[in-house]
């Protein structure tokens, strides 16, 4: 006797549970799901955080930002459409886990050269999918995010707890060295061609380039590639050069790049940018860039409930809104920069914590956001045409 579709079907989805692999996730707190692996096997412990970005999920684990966390994605399914070169932030994923609602297995998509979860075995990073990804990020905005850990190999959660809370917290962590470049290099790729947008259509390169230096704190290739485009030639120093080294290229500007952990550790990128605010050459700040910046300013920052993750956060000021692509845990305080120096330019308008500042004297301004797109909106492109406008008034005024 033939047997039934739904029998049929049933088969399918038991030798499909034959080849899943459990997979446990617990946070500090105690709370504990249970999935399927679809990464590495071993055990990530780090940061849980939730990205509620639809799109860019490869550009998002491959962030440098992320680096220390697992990224819960609240989209409810990941990998429809795999993995490729060009997609890739970093030259490979910097979360320590993924944790998803489902992951596809299947891979639709003329630019895909993988699947998700074989990139993520490749490169060592645990994967856990099956779980309940609304209720998880429930919890992590009522409670605030907290470290957490996922296991193929501990699945018995007080023994993967004990671990969990032996972690060191994210506020007080150092993280720039694990990810800035260990040697100085130039960057020369542009974005492609049919890649580009906007006002960056038709515009006019600086003949010679801009010469600019980008402290690197753990920048997105898109910053570098935006940066060409407009017409700079960007050299990419570590993150512990020293103003004479930066100076040492004759710089139009110095960009402060984006990065992971707490500003206020990275002391070393504080007096650096102390020492080139005396240079009055133009600087701008980009997330962790930006922090840096108002830390050197003499303002303060602190620790965000559940921080900002995602591609629609809305910013601006006096009725011009931006909707941008976010990605940071911590954020300046708007009581402590100096308002004799600074002004606040932006303001995230869902929470009203300071999106961007603009000093008054000096040409300098930095946003918490990202104005590169990969992924998000485009909104706030315009940002890197200021910077070059900037560097071009500046080297007028000083030619004359």
């Amino acid at each position: 006797m033939a047997s039934s579709p739904a029998l049929a079907q049933e088969n399918k989805l038991e030798k499909l549970r034959q080849t899943l692999r459990p997979a446990l996730l617990v946070l500090a707190d105690g709370t504990s799901f249970s999935g399927w692996s679809f990464g590495a096997s071993g055990t990530a412990i780090g940061e849980v955080v939730f990205n509620t970005g639809m799109t860019g999920y490869q550009e998002v684990i491959t962030d440098p930002s992320y680096r220390g966390q697992l990224i819960t994605f609240t989209c409810p399914e990941l990998g429809n459409t795999g993995v490729n070169n060009l997609d890739e932030e970093s030259a490979r994923p910097q979360a320590k886990g993924v944790i998803a609602r489902n992951v596809s297995r299947l891979v639709s998509s003329w630019r895909a050269t993988g699947s998700l979860p074989e990139y993520l075995r490749q490169h060592g990073i645990p994967g856990i999918t099956g779980v309940d990804t609304r209720a998880l990020a429930r919890r992590l905005r009522s409670q605030g995010v907290m470290n957490g850990a996922i296991s193929t190999e501990i699945l018995d959660p007080k023994a993967l707890l004990e671990q969990v809370r032996a972690a060191p917290s994210m506020q007080g962590l150092s993280l720039v060295a694990e990810v800035t470049t260990p040697q100085p290099y130039e960057w020369l790729e542009p974005t492609p061609a049919d890649w580009d947008y906007g006002r960056s259509q038709g515009i006019p390169v600086p003949d010679p380039p801009l010469r600019v230096v980008a402290l690197d704190f753990g920048i997105k290739r898109n910053i570098l590639r935006r940066l060409t485009r407009y017409g700079c030639r960007v050299m990419v120093l570590p993150a512990d050069a020293t103003p004479e080294q930066v100076l040492s290229y004759a710089p139009d500007g110095v960009f402060l790049s984006n990065g992971p952990g707490d500003p206020a550790a990275e002391t070393q990128a504080i007096r650096t940018a102390q020492a080139l605010l005396q240079t009055q050459k133009p600087l701008f700040g980009i997330c962790l860039g930006h922090q840096i910046l108002n830390l050197a300013l003499g303002g303060s920052t602190f620790k965000l409930k559940f921080g900002h993750r995602g591609l629609n956060h809305p910013c601006g000021l006096e009725r011009q809104v931006e909707i941008t692509s976010q990605n940071h845990g911590f954020a300046v305080d708007a009581e402590s920069i100096p308002s004799e120096l600074a002004a606040i330019s932006h303001l995230n308008l869902n929470d009203r914590t300071v999106a961007g500042i603009r000093h008054r004297q000096l040409p300098l301004f930095s946003v918490q956001y990202h104005p590169e797109a990969s992924p998000g909106p485009h909104d706030a492109d315009y940002l890197f045409q200021e910077f070059v406008e900037l560097m071009l008034k500046n080297r007028s005024q000083s030619g004359a």
